[in-house]
């Protein structure tokens, strides 16, 4: 990897957050050639892996579990990964990974940052880590704050599909064509053994996201799509 390349940010609050909700993303973007980077704010080990906790394992074992299923789930997507392990439910980010993060963005400059959507009733952890991703990118952009590395610009922010995006206030407004590379999305998917139970249900609203993809303008060989809303509004002489 060069620095030269692009770089595309994607913070999960969880382990496996990133594959059911950009794993094509990742796929994709990482054969178009850019450096992506996954980072995991937990591991998941509470509230996400009751498979594993009725199977009678420890805290440790778990953890260690859920690791292995994301490391390899990125490795098949093509994306780096790093932990953080600061617990879930409730996951509460610290100062310490504050700063590790600003600088993470410092560093690494990303040409875009993809993470969870704002409302979630079902889960806390998730929007508590949007707003916590939103923040640390204001704190990497000024000058003040402590730092070896450049301050960034103004990357967009896209936030991925909830599980529940009715309940979650989500608005569609860009949809990826991820047809090309869905069938490694569903190799990453089945990484994550802890939670079997997600692997059909991602598949279908891969196909749903598809067909609604071409119902709005996309080329009819669109299979799988994934669908995002975006924070910070476009910038152009265009708009479209």
């Amino acid at each position: 990897m060069t620095q030269q390349q692009e770089t595309v940010f994607v913070i999960s609050a969880h382990s496996a957050d990133f594959v059911w909700r950009a794993g094509g993303a990742i796929a994709l973007y990482h054969q178009k050639g850019y450096r992506v980077r996954v980072l995991c704010l937990s591991y998941g080990e509470r509230g996400e892996s009751a498979k594993l906790w009725k199977l009678g394992k420890t805290l440790e074992e778990i953890k260690a579990k859920r690791e292995a299923e994301a490391r390899k789930a990125a490795e098949i997507l093509g994306a780096e990964i790093r932990f953080f392990d600061v617990g879930d439910y409730p996951l509460e980010p610290t100062k310490e990974l504050q700063d590790a993060i600003v600088q993470e963005f410092r560093q690494h400059r990303p040409k875009f940052i993809l993470t969870h959507s704002l409302e979630d009733p079902y889960n806390a952890d998730h929007p508590r880590t949007t707003n916590f991703v939103l923040e640390c990118r204001i704190l990497a952009q000024a000058e003040g704050y402590p730092s070896e590395h450049p301050i960034i610009g103004a990357p967009p922010v896209f936030l991925y599909e909830p599980h529940q995006p009715e309940q979650c206030d989500f608005k569609i407004q860009a949809f990826l064509d991820i047809t090309s590379v869905f069938e490694l999305k569903r190799q990453a998917m089945e990484c994550m053994e802890a939670q079997e139970h997600l692997w059909n249900y991602y598949t279908d609203v891969a196909k749903r996201r598809g067909s609604q993809a071409v119902r709005n303008g996309g080329d009819k060989s669109i299979v799988h799509a994934e669908a995002y809303q975006r924070i910070y509004p476009t910038v152009g002489s265009e708009l479209v």
